[in-house]
């Protein structure tokens, strides 16, 4: 499945061109190669995996050298926060933050395409990550504590690039599918999200519920579908739990879609 998710992961977008939103530049890379040979443990955490998928895509671009990755920034044994990558791009150094996230559109929250997005569980918000990136993440790389590991790879603060590589992957309202983003890369919305009720609309198809890590992947006919009763008794302890799952659908003319079942 690594294959898979590596694919699934260099097809999604980035959530913006350049640096349209809050001065945040997007590293660019070139197309790199479609195959990945290396083992990456499958025990890690999505976020964390990701970082490996990056790491991989990052070796095989011809003007970049990785200096170091995950850099743990402590101050008095108290770890302040981490810097995913140090790297050499065409000979400027880059500090680079990996993000890669799941949002859901929601009308009711802000005022603009930003704040519309929502974690599937409602405990995260795209604004709140730009916040958290602008404010406490790349600013980190100019703290003292961050000093010792710039000296030993003989950088310093003042000359190094901050860029991001934001991507995600966007669900608009299943009711308003045809919402067109101002701000953000239309190409990251990937399905639409609904709850149990609407959920009726699709008695006659079939479901599939794909682990974490396959969230990358494109929804695909060779999997194990099961029925609308069994995907809705499934799903009934999620919901009950607050809990919000992405999952594929596979419609009667056999298309398949990829969507979230929200608790909300």
């Amino acid at each position: 499945m690594l294959q898979k998710h590596y694919q699934g992961f260099l097809e999604t977008p980035s959530l913006w061109q350049g640096n349209s939103i809050k001065n945040l530049e997007q590293l660019e890379t070139s197309q790199p190669s479609q195959k990945i040979d290396i083992q990456i443990d499958n025990n890690l955490r999505l976020g964390k995996y990701v970082e490996r998928l990056v790491s991989f895509e990052l070796s095989q671009q011809k003007d970049i050298t990785i200096l170091a990755e995950n850099i743990q920034i402590q101050k008095d044994k108290l770890t302040l926060g981490e810097l995913d990558c140090l790297l050499l791009k065409g000979g400027q150094p880059i500090h680079l933050e990996i993000i890669y996230k799941f949002y859901l559109y929601d009308p009711s929250v802000g005022t603009t395409d930003i704040e519309h997005f929502i974690g599937p569980n409602r405990k995260d918000s795209l604004i709140q990550k730009l916040t958290k990136l602008k404010d406490k993440q790349l600013p980190l790389l100019y703290s003292d504590a961050c000093k010792p590991h710039l000296e030993n790879l003989n950088l310093k603060a003042e000359t190094i690039t901050q860029q991001v590589y934001f991507k995600a992957q966007l669900f608009l309202p299943f009711a308003s599918q045809n919402i067109e983003l101002q701000s953000l890369n239309n190409d990251c919305v990937y399905g639409f999200y609904l709850n149990s009720e609407q959920l009726d609309e699709f008695k006659d198809c079939k479901f599939y519920i794909p682990t974490k890590k396959d969230w990358l992947v494109m929804p695909h006919p060779n999997v194990d579908w099961i029925n609308f009763s069994q995907f809705s008794e499934i799903t009934q302890d999620y919901v009950t739990q607050k809990y919000s799952t992405l999952f594929w659908l596979k419609l009667k003319n056999g298309n398949t879609k990829k969507a979230f079942l929200v608790w909300w």
